[in-house]
């Protein structure tokens, strides 16, 4: 195998994991209010068209989506600092709140999925969480300790 197979099958593993959390944890939100969130979380108040290209979707689809979250109170308009033709969408703190329910849902239900890797495993997933995290610019975790993680788990699995 190759490194690209590797990478691609890592990809593919990630992706059926992410599913089929999502899955499980039956919540009726799409999966575009969760990424657009996260988004306005990790890069903070877009332009409707900048969001839509981080977020890989088109523009049209954004508008409704984002009408859909400001409906919701999940996000909400404001003048762009540097422009103030403009508007740009940021996260409302109900909308950081919801975001953060809903990765708890995910990890718990992602737990059982994962409860029996061995520490060698662990250690190779996290390896490969902090090598990936940062090629895309994501602030890597502070450093657990195998004690801390095993508890977290059982936190999460309850």
């Amino acid at each position: 195998m190759t490194r690209d197979d590797d990478l691609q099958r890592l990809l593919l593993a990630v992706h059926a994991l992410t599913r089929i959390a999502a899955l499980d944890t039956q919540n009726d939100a799409s999966a575009a209010q969760w990424r657009t969130l996260t988004l306005l979380r990790d890069h903070g108040p877009q332009r409707l068209g900048d969001l839509a290209t981080l977020s890989r979707v088109t523009q049209p689809g954004m508008t409704r989506l984002v009408r859909q979250m400001e409906a919701a109170g999940l996000v909400e308009r404001a003048a762009d600092p540097t422009d103030s033709r403009v508007s740009v969408i940021r996260a409302t703190g109900r909308g950081l709140d919801a975001l953060a329910g809903w990765f708890e849902q995910f990890r718990a239900a992602l737990a059982p999925h994962v409860a029996d890797l061995s520490k060698a495993e662990w250690d190779a997933v996290g390896a490969a969480a902090s090598a990936l995290s940062l090629r895309v610019g994501l602030a890597p975790a502070a450093p657990l300790t195998r004690e801390h993680e095993t508890h977290e788990l059982k936190e999460v699995v309850r």
